[in-house]
């Protein structure tokens, strides 16, 4: 590999004068500036990047950390917002998930993270933050000067679609919940807790869901063991709707007739199965825009405030 000594010898200058011009240093003439950047690009130099972010302590890298099961579905608008957001800067983006890609942050790897991933405990991301990290927290509530959020409005979400269901007339009402550890679907769950007690006689069940297609089947299959009229159903995510959808398929019982049914997303598919499947919408794409731009902010050391990402609900045939 060709190294800044090879470029100084075959310049005849000193390596600290092929430093300054590889950097842009105003120390040195113009003239000698593109004499050693020719001999560079004649030799294929190629900067150390770990090198040198080790002297500037930038990488110009952020990382987005993602649960390690992420699906395009979700994800894909997302990282298209931060993405289509770095795009106007000299930044660049690596996708991370696994508990090995959190070294990336000790380790400064990169200059700062969107994080999305449970499996970062609060303990982990606050020391991480004490230690410099700049981070955006998709996923939680943590205060710290290093650490900015923007999460969703969940409790609106549900709240939304509780009232929608029940103002229908439906009075039979399961909630699909979603895995423990999740900070939105326990959001999500005290909404619903919370809006179900403000109305009257309201059979009540909930069923226990991990945001999985799968975990939705299998709710189906209890609903339909005990069903003695119709039904409405709110999934804490779409994903789960859709597995009902795959599993009452195979049964008598129709969506929109028997199974009334909202899921939480807005994923690509909820508006293409039949019938359309009504969901609680959000900007994926305003919110990894929004994340990085406040991410940008943090590593830039400019002042930054927390947010929260608006949602509505989407009304379609799943239910009537």
């Amino acid at each position: 590999m060709v190294s800044i000594k090879d470029i100084a010898k075959k310049a005849g200058v000193s390596i600290s004068t092929v430093s300054y011009a590889l950097n842009g240093s105003s120390k040195i003439t113009e003239a000698t500036t593109a004499r050693i950047r020719e001999i560079a690009k004649e030799l294929n130099y190629v900067p150390n990047a770990a090198a040198r972010s080790l002297k500037k302590r930038e990488t110009k890298i952020i990382g987005a950390f993602l649960m390690s099961d992420y699906s395009g579905n979700f994800f894909g608008p997302l990282l298209q917002g931060i993405n289509d957001t770095l795009n106007s800067t000299d930044y660049e983006l690596i996708v991370c998930s696994g508990i090995k890609s959190h070294r990336f942050l000790p380790e400064q790897v990169i200059d700062g993270a969107i994080v999305l991933d449970w499996g970062f405990s609060d303990e982990e991301l606050i020391k991480y933050a004490d230690l410099g990290s700049k981070l955006v927290v998709l996923d939680r509530e943590l205060e710290h000067p290093n650490i900015n959020r923007v999460i969703l409005d969940n409790t609106t979400g549900s709240a939304l679609s509780i009232n929608y269901l029940l103002e229908k007339g439906h009075r039979k009402l399961y909630v699909v919940t979603g895995p423990d550890i999740s900070y939105d679907a326990n959001q999500r769950l005290q909404a619903v807790r919370k809006a179900v007690k403000q109305y009257d006689h309201i059979h009540y069940q909930e069923i226990k869901g991990d945001f999985s297609k799968l975990s939705g089947a299998r709710a189906a299959d209890q609903i339909v063991q005990e069903y003695k009229e119709p039904v409405a159903v709110f999934c804490l995510n779409d994903e789960m709707a859709i597995g009902m959808y795959d599993y009452l398929s195979t049964t008598t019982y129709q969506i929109g007739k028997h199974v009334h049914i909202i899921g939480f997303d807005n994923i690509e598919m909820s508006q293409y199965i039949m019938p359309n499947l009504a969901t609680i919408d959000y900007s994926k794409h305003k919110w990894g825009a929004l994340a990085t731009v406040n991410l940008l902010k943090l590593i830039s050391n400019e002042p930054v405030v927390n947010e929260t990402i608006d949602v509505s609900l989407i009304k379609r045939g799943s239910v009537q």
